[in-house]
């Protein structure tokens, strides 16, 4: 299920374009339904007026699903440290693997991409806590405000200001 809202996402349109050719890894068949994916990419930045349509999106897909955060503006804001950008998509929807860079190359997206692989092969169906949902609490979010605060700091001109006020 790819979800590209900058330029990360023309770096994986290059990946699954016949240079780098996805197909070799198995993962050829792009699902525009998150209802038949198995794998949400992010690929960019996330605006806090789209982290809700994220997470409907990920909650809609069926277990087992995992997520890759493609670039820096997914994983940690990036160069936007503005009130508007979700600084992190962890506070959104759980990560299973990174991939660093601002864009990243289409071989940091098939490294990433064997990573969860490899991750996923280490995986068995019997342990029940290792796919667990993680609901929303009452303000929308995953994590605690604390932690989201603390992991983005404050901004603007007053201290007081944060991100998940």
């Amino acid at each position: 299920m790819p979800f590209g809202t900058a330029c990360c996402a023309i770096e994986f349109m290059a990946t699954a374009a016949s240079r780098f050719d996805l197909a070799r890894f198995g993962m050829e068949r792009m699902s525009f339904s998150p209802r038949q994916a198995d794998v949400l990419i992010c690929a960019g930045r996330l605006p806090f007026k789209l982290a809700p349509v994220i997470r409907r999106i990920y909650d809609q897909m069926a277990q087992p699903k995992w997520v890759i955060s493609m670039g820096a503006c997914a994983s940690t804001g990036g160069i936007f440290d503005t009130y508007a950008m979700v600084q992190g998509i962890d506070t959104v929807v759980p990560v299973d693997v990174y991939v660093p860079g601002c864009p990243p190359r289409p071989e940091g997206l098939l490294y990433g991409i064997l990573m969860l692989q490899k991750k996923v092969r280490g995986e068995t169906l019997a342990d029940p806590s290792l796919r667990d949902e993680q609901p929303l609490d009452h303000r929308g979010l995953r994590l605690p405000p604390s932690v989201v605060d603390e992991l983005s700091e404050p901004f603007g001109n007053s201290v007081h200001q944060t991100r998940s006020a």
